[in-house]
């Protein structure tokens, strides 16, 4: 069977050694499970959410920061039944939530697993945001809380960064279906997120403009009431950037500045700002095969 789960459409099969893009099989690969602490208050809480990482992707930025998994050579394939099990004994640990990272590739095997699935936790889907409409309605239902980048307004920079020059209006229209399964976000008594929309957006070193025009697309295209929007200033240099020198070095405090405060201006009203002190490789966690095993 060809593979059409996300823009790329690249028809590979998946099959016997016959990997598309994303480089990994049709077969879930997963690279660890277990509790996570850093991602948003909201996210994270004083539980940890119950993150499963993926391997592989489906749009390979040159600058990721979990390189060591992204490129689809490592991971333990896991099957459906085998993921349900792994959903189950996270939540027996008492996160706040199932967090699923870079799913997209796999979206078939782990709407499978989630389907009939009793959880007591929201499931969240922490992706690119370089996803299918057509895929994502697959996942109406299953999914409380999507948790998407919107990395790129710029095509030219999201072709050279990501080789993916349809990435600004297909994030868009992935994050709009998004919002209509989920609707306006909702927050316990403690401050946890239950279900809802948080856009995320890392700051590029050299490119300001490219944020301030996420930020201008984000306002535009929804309430400003009804979704979370995180600014991240994290991005840390990885080796093998030589050909792109303006991704040598972090964040200034100049760009942060800029970008912060023109969300500061904006409608948006609702998220967070992440401290450029934040831009460590620490936020990395071990991808040793913790709970897969």
């Amino acid at each position: 069977m060809s593979c059409t789960l996300c823009p790329r459409r690249c028809g590979a099969p998946r099959r016997g050694g016959k990997n598309g893009f994303c480089g990994v099989p049709a077969e879930a690969m997963v690279c660890r499970a277990a509790p996570h602490f850093g991602e948003e208050p909201c996210i994270s809480g004083t539980r940890g959410s119950g993150a499963v990482f993926f391997a592989g992707c489906n749009l390979r930025c040159v600058f990721c920061q979990n390189h060591a998994i992204s490129r689809g050579e490592a991971g333990q394939p896991v099957s459906a039944a085998r993921l349900r099990e792994i959903f189950l004994a996270l939540q027996a640990q008492g996160v706040h939530n199932l967090n699923l990272v870079t799913p997209t590739h796999y979206a078939d095997v782990i709407a499978e697993a989630l389907s009939g699935l009793s959880l007591d936790i929201p499931v969240v889907w922490n992706s690119s945001g370089y996803e299918s409409v057509e895929t994502l309605r697959r996942l109406e239902g299953l999914v409380q809380i999507y948790m998407p980048d919107f990395k790129y307004a710029d095509a030219a920079l999201a072709a050279r960064y990501s080789a993916a020059p349809d990435y600004p209006e297909r994030a868009l229209a992935a994050i709009k279906e998004m919002y209509r399964q989920t609707g306006p976000f909702e927050m316990d008594a403690d401050g946890i997120l239950r279900r809802g929309l948080l856009i995320r957006h890392l700051i590029l070193p050299g490119a300001p403009e490219n944020t301030l025009r996420v930020i201008d697309a984000v306002e535009d295209n929804f309430p400003a009431e009804h979704i979370l929007f995180s600014l991240m200033s994290q991005y840390t240099p990885m080796p093998g950037l030589e050909e792109f020198p303006a991704l040598q070095r972090r964040v200034s405090a100049a760009e942060y500045e800029r970008c912060a405060s023109y969300l500061d201006f904006s409608d948006i009203c609702h998220g967070y700002y992440q401290s450029p002190e934040s831009a460590t490789e620490e936020m990395i966690p071990a991808f040793d095969g913790t709970g897969v095993k």
